[in-house]
């Protein structure tokens, strides 16, 4: 895949991250190859920590500040050595946002996990957002930011694997596990949990193993992984994230929700975009149909994480989730 192909295949989920389309576009169109992707996403956001640096009030420097940390993450996503670098980046530059933007959001970190708690104290519920396989806690600050219009707490976190603890951990299958501790952490009964492309199959395996959870959606989440049909890119991030091939090899076989899905009790809301069409990689479908308190919401147009379909799915989630916690009428 040339840098042309690439970009465009990263255009709505960067657009969808919160970049401006516009700017997107200045700073792929200057790229000879993919190689260049990393370094010149790393260059854009280090130009918004001069903004921010030089801005004249708190705020604006606190929005350009996020806008760094989303273009950090971005530079991850193309194969890069200084990955492990963008993604401290990303890190540090959220963390100072949010330092200037609201103090009293609250760092949490534990065995496996780290993110931020936002929202307030008094909140009726809280809410985990779950990245996926090479998505981060600095992705989805939009999805966070409708949770957080609604009254709830929000914990957008990295787990193994992901983000910033890329580079001294793995994937793991048992998600469970860590949003168990995540759970112990924030001192909660119950929450929320939203889980996004391999975030889904987490937060649906977490949701039928870990009875604290009482609510639940996945968005673009694979059912089943087949190794065997996987393109090769999607290989390669999984082999990096995983420890090697053979470690991804295992890891893609043990994606299948099928015997956990009866398993969910709490109300779950799986959305799908019907152009999301990735070979080896089962929708959402049968696992809103073989869950108890499943509901199904395919958008015709959306693709991988529905980026170009923000409208169609981001209320609908953001209420589900809502609606669920506070023991409201949908």
């Amino acid at each position: 895949m040339n840098a042309v192909e690439f970009a465009a295949a990263q255009w709505t989920r960067a657009t969808g991250a919160g970049v401006d389309p516009h700017e997107y576009r200045r700073v792929t169109d200057d790229l000879t190859s993919v190689a260049d992707w990393g370094p010149s996403f790393l260059r854009t956001g280090h130009g918004y920590l001069q903004r921010a640096q030089a801005a004249r009030s708190s705020v604006s420097a606190g929005e350009y500040l996020l806008m760094a940390a989303r273009w950090f993450h971005l530079a991850t996503l193309a194969p890069y050595e200084r990955a492990h670098l963008a993604a401290t980046e990303a890190d540090h530059a959220l963390s100072r946002a949010l330092t200037v933007l609201e103090p009293e959001a609250r760092r949490v970190s534990g065995e496996g996990f780290t993110g931020w708690l936002r929202g307030p104290a008094d909140a009726p519920g809280t809410v985990v957002v779950v990245p996926g396989l090479d998505s981060t806690k600095e992705e989805f600050l939009d999805l966070v930011s409708a949770l957080l219009a609604r009254g709830l707490a929000v914990f957008a976190m990295d787990g193994p694997g992901q983000g910033v603890l890329a580079a001294t951990t793995t994937l793991r299958p048992e998600y469970e596990q860590v949003v168990g501790r995540v759970i112990d952490a924030l001192g909660v009964a119950r929450i929320g949990l939203v889980g996004l492309s391999l975030g889904g199959y987490f937060a649906a395996r977490t949701a039928a193993l870990e009875p604290r959870v009482a609510a639940v959606a996945t968005v673009s989440g694979p059912f089943r992984l087949d190794w065997r049909e996987l393109p090769p890119p999607v290989k390669d991030i999984m082999a990096r994230r995983t420890g090697g091939a053979d470690e991804a090899r295992a890891f893609a076989d043990q994606v299948d929700l099928a015997d956990l899905a009866s398993r969910i009790a709490a109300p779950l809301l799986v959305v799908d975009g019907e152009r999301d069409v990735i070979p080896g990689v089962t929708n959402g479908e049968r696992l809103a149909g073989l869950a108890p308190h499943g509901t199904y919401l395919s958008v015709p147009h959306g693709d991988h994480l529905l980026g170009n379909a923000r409208p169609d799915w981001l209320p609908h989630v953001s209420d589900h989730i809502t609606h669920t916690l506070r023991g409201t009428p949908a």
